[in-house]
């Protein structure tokens, strides 16, 4: 066992080598955030144009949700059989490659005159999002250990700051341009992107590649091999759910309860974007070895926020019903750059498809979450969608305090 004067010094060491490795400038740090939101933001931009979308396209009132799931089963399809390609091949490549399909994608649904091409490019759009998640496991590659979780915070904030702009972004300039104007500004700031990562970017290229085929079959095993991976996919798969609940039902809600329109709605969703502000501050926690009770308070805080909604919508404060999307973005936005910190504390050769098998399924809980919440909120109203978020959220309390029966036994890396 090391003594406490050693492990200073140790931490000295690595603290200097962090600050004299160019590997990751704050500079660098700041274009890889920028880069996580642009991307990630394709997948929401169409989510408050479905309307006008359809109109335009005689899409039958009936198949108007094809609109996202289309994008959003691209998706899927991208972090199963695109993000293990990081642990393959170089990845900058990879990247910058995504990025030109996704320009490609989105001048096709700019141009699109039905509704069939403009699902298969949305097809494409959301398949080649997923650069998103190759970037995050690059940096933190270029991380140094000692910081990993504050620059994985760092980048969080960015990539959650897409997330919630795309949906306001889209409204105002749909409202003043039209929708198709949304598809080609996206495409423009693709390109651009495309020019300063190639710029910016250092080459990685993966050690010991052992091919796609290979890689792809070896992902059954570390499913069934890696602990960490299933308890920290299982939190974040639960507390995303929530997330996907509230933020489907509440733009609804906002019409029948408070007489929104368009605008107002894109106004509550930017106030959400507060919640982003967490992601920096959980990198920091993690780094400081609070991963467990930070991740425990995140589940306890987003559990609150469903209370607090539903006793909001029942005394109709609206600024009670923004503090709770606050609450709820921030504890998920903490939870999950803990659990990529304790991710991509393992083995950095698995990064990329520890990276693919975390956020599929994420995504496919957040898919099912969004199909049912729509449906409690039409039969059970608002009441019954913060029962069904704040189910999702105990069930990842009652896991997370199974932690607690292993204390004794050797923590797990990262956790």
């Amino acid at each position: 066992m090391s003594s406490p004067s050693s492990t200073a010094q140790a931490a000295d060491s690595a603290h200097s080598a962090h600050l004299a490795a160019p590997g990751l400038s704050p500079a660098l740090t700041l274009v890889f955030a920028v880069a996580c939101g642009l991307c990630v933001a394709n997948i929401y931009y169409a989510q408050p144009l479905i309307g006008p979308i359809s109109d335009t396209l005689q899409l039958h009132a009936g198949l108007a949700g094809l609109i996202m799931t289309l994008t959003q089963l691209g998706y899927g399809a991208g972090l199963l059989l695109l993000v293990p390609l990081a642990d393959v091949v170089e990845n900058r490549r990879l990247i910058v490659g995504a990025l030109f399909g996704a320009v490609i994608g989105l001048v096709g649904i700019a141009l699109s005159n039905s509704a069939v091409t403009f699902l298969a490019a949305s097809f494409v759009v959301g398949t080649c999002a997923v650069a998103a998640q190759v970037l995050l496991p690059f940096a933190s590659h270029l991380a140094p250990e000692v910081t990993r979780g504050k620059v994985v915070g760092n980048i969080m904030a960015g990539l959650l700051g897409g997330i919630m702009l795309a949906r306001p972004f889209a409204s105002v300039v749909a409202s003043a341009l039209g929708w198709r104007a949304v598809f080609w500004v996206s495409a423009v700031l693709m390109a651009t992107l495309i020019a300063v990562l190639w710029r910016a970017l250092p080459q990685r290229h993966p050690h010991a590649s052992v091919g796609y085929a290979r890689t792809m079959a070896s992902l059954p095993g570390i499913v069934l091999n890696t602990p960490l991976l299933r308890r920290r996919g299982f939190y974040q798969g639960m507390m995303f759910s929530a997330f996907q609940a509230f933020w489907t039902a509440v733009p609804l809600a906002l019409v029948h309860e408070f007489g929104m329109g368009q605008r107002g709605i894109a106004l509550f969703a930017l106030a959400g974007a507060a919640g982003a502000l967490l992601a920096p501050v959980a990198g920091r926690l993690a780094d400081r070895g609070w991963t467990r009770p930070a991740t425990g308070g995140a589940i306890v805080v987003a559990l609150f926020s469903f209370v607090l909604g539903a006793i909001s919508m029942h005394y109709r404060s609206l600024a009670g019903l923004v503090a709770a999307g606050i609450l709820l973005d921030g504890a998920v936005q903490l939870c999950q750059v803990l659990n990529f910190r304790s991710l991509f504390m393992l083995a950095p050769e698995l990064r990329g498809r520890l990276n693919g098998l975390f956020m599929t399924f994420i995504f496919i809980c957040a898919a099912v979450a969004s199909g049912i919440a729509a449906a409690v909120y039409a039969f059970h109203g608002w009441s019954g969608l913060c029962l069904l978020g704040s189910g999702y959220v105990v069930l990842a309390l009652l896991y997370y305090a199974t932690e607690f029966k292993r204390i004794a036994a050797p923590a797990a890396v990262g956790s």
